[in-house]
């Protein structure tokens, strides 16, 4: 697949001990992305051009077109003017079943829920999380953590993009995707984990961002029984990850942390133990 430009060097006049200085700096990009289906545009999110075929493949899952990777045919990145198409070419079943309920959308970074025509589809009922036996100890979750931040290039380059990672005991963090939109890296993330096999069930999902409803409906799509977060949670995003039987943890700084559903997957021991 064609490779895009994920950064760029601009010029800046910073001011440091009150004084004025020219510089540079090292920015993501930022582009308008379309996925289309069969030729029809179904989205467009604004998002960092890399790692494309995750993206189409995990969008593609967590809005519910195809169940699993292989009802995806092709997937083709083209050009298209000051933007990406995102050409995705499904196998005829789930081509028709797309036909049948076509929607159209545009979601700007942040926001994944514009564009829809209803409350109701704001508000889909989200997957029960089950048949999954994983467990975390504090020390899991401190280290899922602990293991993003020193896993995130495109972030320490250029400070401006969320990253979302999927975590599992006893390999540390088996996939990492960043994207300057926090639903984007996590559509990313379900897409790479996707098309490598993984199962949600076996790990915990660990995002940098704030946890949204759509975070938690993201997560529940794969499978997976924690959402663990850097920054806090919506009052939805709680009430959801409740019905849904997932384990919420959010402000994870250093050796603190909270939980805010299902604190029953949670095995305790000494935090003093963790290196």
């Amino acid at each position: 697949m064609t490779q895009f430009q994920l950064t760029q060097t601009v010029p800046e006049t910073a001011c440091r001990n009150g004084k004025l200085s020219p510089g540079s700096r090292v920015v993501p990009e930022e582009t308008p992305i379309a996925l289309s289906y069969g030729g029809s545009t179904h989205a467009v999110m604004m998002a960092t051009p890399g790692d494309l075929e995750d993206f189409a493949v995990g969008f593609s899952l967590t809005e519910g077109i195809i169940a699993a990777p292989v009802e995806i045919e092709s997937i083709e990145a083209v050009a298209d003017g000051s933007g990406i198409d995102l050409q995705i070419m499904l196998k005829d079943a789930q081509n028709d079943a797309l036909t049948a309920r076509r929607r159209h959308m545009a979601g700007p970074v942040g926001c994944g829920l514009c564009g829809i025509e209803s409350i109701e589809q704001a508000v889909r009922k989200t997957p029960l999380v089950s048949g999954s036996s994983l467990r975390l100890s504090e020390q899991q979750i401190i280290e899922a953590v602990s293991l993003l931040h020193g896993q995130q290039p495109l972030h320490f380059e250029t400070r401006a993009v969320h990253g979302a990672a999927f975590y599992v005991p006893g390999k540390g963090l088996i996939a990492v995707r960043e994207d300057v939109g926090r639903h984007n890296a996590l559509d990313k993330l379900v897409g790479a984990a996707a098309r490598a096999g993984y199962s949600g069930a076996d790990g915990a999902v660990v995002v940098t961002s704030r946890v949204s409803v759509e975070m938690v409906q993201k997560t529940a799509i794969i499978g997976s029984p924690f959402i663990i977060a850097i920054s806090a949670p919506t009052a939805l995003a709680i009430r959801t990850a409740d019905e849904a039987g997932m384990t919420l943890i959010a402000l994870v700084r250093g050796e603190d942390f909270e939980t805010f559903t299902h604190p029953d997957r949670i095995r305790s021991g000494a935090i003093a133990d963790v290196a």
